[in-house]
């Protein structure tokens, strides 16, 4: 079975949110879907799209497992942008959460770290 992620975010502040979302993702997004809302394309078959909606804005929670947490953190703070929280599961996987300016949850998480890393 093919399947394609196509997650959605509702945000107030079309402009703000999408200036928040390319510090975020490092890049400006994948292709503009019309006046309010535009996607990125985070991996083959798997998006991220922001749209105006105020009276939905707040509400979602979207994580992103990534092979390097670490170094999507590294350039995240170097563009500005920091987790509202940090976490680690009793198996040790690791999740980052961010927060935007409407309170939507944008987690990335990643494995444990080996020992000696």
């Amino acid at each position: 079975m093919d399947i394609d992620l196509f997650a959605g975010v509702a945000v107030h502040d079309y402009p703000r949110a999408v200036a928040w979302y390319e510090r975020l993702f490092g890049t400006p997004a994948t292709f503009q879907a019309h006046a309010t809302e535009c996607v990125w394309s985070l991996a083959e078959h798997r998006s991220v799209y922001v749209v105006q909606q105020p009276e939905h804005a707040g509400h979602a929670m979207v994580t992103v497992f990534l092979d390097d947490l670490d170094g999507f953190m590294e350039g995240a703070a170097d563009r500005g942008i920091a987790p509202a929280k940090l976490e680690t599961y009793g198996n040790g996987v690791r999740k980052a959460i961010f927060s935007d300016p409407d309170g939507n949850e944008i987690g990335f998480g990643g494995a444990p770290i080996e020992p000696g890393e």
